[in-house]
């Protein structure tokens, strides 16, 4: 795992965290492939819709910053939220 992985990891980690009621319930897990790294969100069922947001903007956000992150480090970062 490199260090811009690691970056990403931690930054979407404390967005989610910071949206929740229960953060101690955000996990983050990383998988790294060649040119593609996908970032799993699990976040308590309760919380689902504060990480989703109306309309899928909160999660849309997120991506969109993991975009352009990876267009700067030539990398391509993929958001999943998981149930």
């Amino acid at each position: 795992m490199n260090e811009q992985s690691r970056d990403m990891r931690a930054l979407i980690e404390q967005i989610a965290k910071a949206l929740v009621d229960e953060p101690d319930q955000v996990s983050v897990n990383q998988i790294d492939a060649a040119q593609d790294t996908v970032l799993e969100l699990k976040v308590a069922p309760n919380d689902l819709g504060k990480v989703i947001g109306k309309q899928g903007r909160t999660a849309r956000a997120m991506r969109n910053l993991l975009s352009a992150t990876g267009m700067k480090f030539h990398k391509r970062f993929t958001l999943e939220i998981l149930e």
